[in-house]
């Protein structure tokens, strides 16, 4: 794995939190960017994908993102805390990543769950 799950607890039934912290040798950061290794986007949304999958324990795949924001670069062996609370029913999550008391990156996200999307993928023309 990629980053370390340091902590996953659900305080109330709909509040999601973990902590986690990126690996210094995670292959992302290899060529992103040489220089001075940034983790993308992508990767901080996988991460609040997986720790929903895991609080949720299905096998979740990102549907659609919503009013996405990135508003600070992650860099190797950085703490992260992630928030996430369902809405409409648990299929959208409305999440933030923070760093300390500084936002990472929030928005909403649609999820699905990997068997019904692999079953709608194969019926499509």
């Amino acid at each position: 794995m990629w980053y370390s799950l340091l902590d996953l607890e659900m305080p109330a039934p709909n509040d999601i939190r973990a902590r986690v912290v990126v690996n210094g040798d995670s292959p992302w950061f290899s060529g992103h960017f040489p220089d001075r290794p940034i983790l993308p986007g992508i990767a901080q949304l996988k991460m609040v994908a997986d720790v929903i999958a895991l609080a949720r324990q299905e096998r979740l795949w990102i549907k659609r993102l919503h009013r996405v924001k990135f508003k600070r670069i992650v860099g190797p062996g950085e703490r992260l805390d992630i928030h996430a609370v369902p809405m409409n029913g648990g299929a959208l999550y409305s999440f933030r990543i923070t760093h300390g008391p500084e936002d990472v990156c929030s928005g909403t996200m649609s999820l699905e769950n990997q068997q019904d999307a692999e079953t709608t993928h194969d019926q499509r023309p």
